[in-house]
């Protein structure tokens, strides 16, 4: 005979029993039980958190970790956490090394093939001061060691039109591989500008070269890089983001073609559409339209931006 009044008292708010002890339960059903708690008001949170619990719950069935395993993951993130400031985010990096912040990028920013390319945005990103077209970005002691560089090209939609008033932010590290964030030898803002394009949708402006540089390798996830026989490096490359009216923002990088990391990035952005030769330039006229009186390297770089949708601009495309 059933004990209803044991019954009833583990039963939850709901009325439902709780199923039977642990060694008559499936893992399929522990799945459908945790996931049977996955409720609220918000849709997209159910299904975020659902198909989180899913996957967790089926890694755990194929690769079967032991508890101190499982233990050992927990301290590892716990440690993440921990290792995060101000001037840093342990988890972004963590993001980033597992081929995630890439994926995600990927899966939000799809379009035309004539688009240029998306990439990750990286944890370097900060307010950068208006320049005039043609500047220098360069203001510290890079300029007088670095290789000298113009980096030069177009800002169009996907049918080749220019586009007029087109904000272009830049940021970049210096020859040595230091964001100024990173560097208290560079002036705050060294590296980093914002450009507005003319009619022609013509960009240009004057830096040095940057260098492949290390990720941050000093807390969990450099552990985490040296267990799986890693290296930390990124090649040398220079952030842009661009927007204009009636188009998508875009942020990606320029790659520099001659840099031996660009088959094996740490942070898996690469995309062959986005590298670029930094070549001598060749020339005084060049020299001349570039405001140039020595040795420098060139790149050049267009950017098509793709239509934004209707209801990212208010109207109706034809």
């Amino acid at each position: 005979m059933t004990d209803t009044t044991e019954t009833a008292r583990h039963a939850p708010a709901g009325g439902t029993a709780p199923p039977g002890p642990a060694h008559d339960r499936q893992p399929d059903d522990l799945v459908r039980q945790v996931l049977s708690t996955v409720r609220g008001d918000d849709e997209r949170l159910r299904e975020l958190i659902g198909g989180l619990v899913t996957h967790l719950h089926a890694f755990v069935a194929q690769t079967r970790p032991s508890e101190d395993e499982w233990l050992r993951a927990l301290d590892f993130l716990v440690r993440t956490g921990r290792a995060c400031t101000d001037r840093r985010d342990e988890f972004i990096l963590l993001s980033d090394m597992l081929g995630l912040t890439s994926a995600v990028d990927e899966v939000n920013h799809t379009g035309p093939p004539a688009m240029t390319p998306s990439s990750v945005e990286g944890p370097f990103h900060s307010p950068a001061p208006p320049r005039p077209m043609g500047a220098w970005i360069a203001e510290g002691p890079e300029l007088g060691r670095g290789e000298r560089a113009v980096v030069h090209g177009r800002i169009t939609d996907c049918g080749g039109r220019p586009l007029a008033g087109a904000v272009l932010d830049v940021w970049q590290a210096n020859d040595t591989g230091l964001y100024d964030s990173q560097d208290d030898e560079q002036p705050d803002g060294n590296l980093r500008a914002l450009f507005t394009t003319g009619p022609d949708g013509a960009y240009w402006f004057r830096t040095v070269k940057p260098a492949s540089y290390p990720v941050p390798t000093d807390g969990p996830v450099g552990e985490l890089l040296r267990a799986l026989g890693r290296h930390p490096m990124r090649p040398a490359h220079i952030h842009l983001r661009v927007e204009a009216a009636g188009h998508r923002s875009l942020t990606t990088h320029v790659f520099a073609a001659e840099d031996p990391y660009l088959g094996s990035d740490a942070a898996f952005a690469v995309k062959d559409a986005l590298i670029a030769p930094f070549a001598p330039a060749a020339g005084e006229d060049t020299a001349r339209r570039f405001g140039m009186d020595g040795p420098f390297l060139a790149a050049e770089f267009d950017i098509r931006l793709a239509a934004a949708p209707a209801a990212e601009t208010g109207g109706t495309r034809a």
